[in-house]
């Protein structure tokens, strides 16, 4: 049973949401959010409205990586 069934909350400072999915900090840095957290951990844990500004500001970053994949 993992921490997001056992309900953590989310790593975002002045949110107590609980979680539902989870990121490791290397790609949360990578994607230059402006959400800042409570303390840097190795696992982020993101509730639903976090997740999507997240995966917003990703995008660009993801795609970057399909297209490097592919090239090879």
């Amino acid at each position: 049973m993992g921490r997001i069934k056992k309900g953590v909350l989310c790593s975002v400072k002045g949110c107590n949401n609980k979680a539902i999915r989870t990121i490791s900090y290397s790609v949360f840095s990578a994607a230059n959010t402006s959400l800042t957290l409570k303390e840097k951990s190795r696992r982020i844990y993101l509730c639903k409205e976090h997740y999507k500004i997240f995966k917003k500001k990703s995008k660009k970053q993801r795609t970057y990586e399909k297209w490097r994949i592919w090239q090879r």
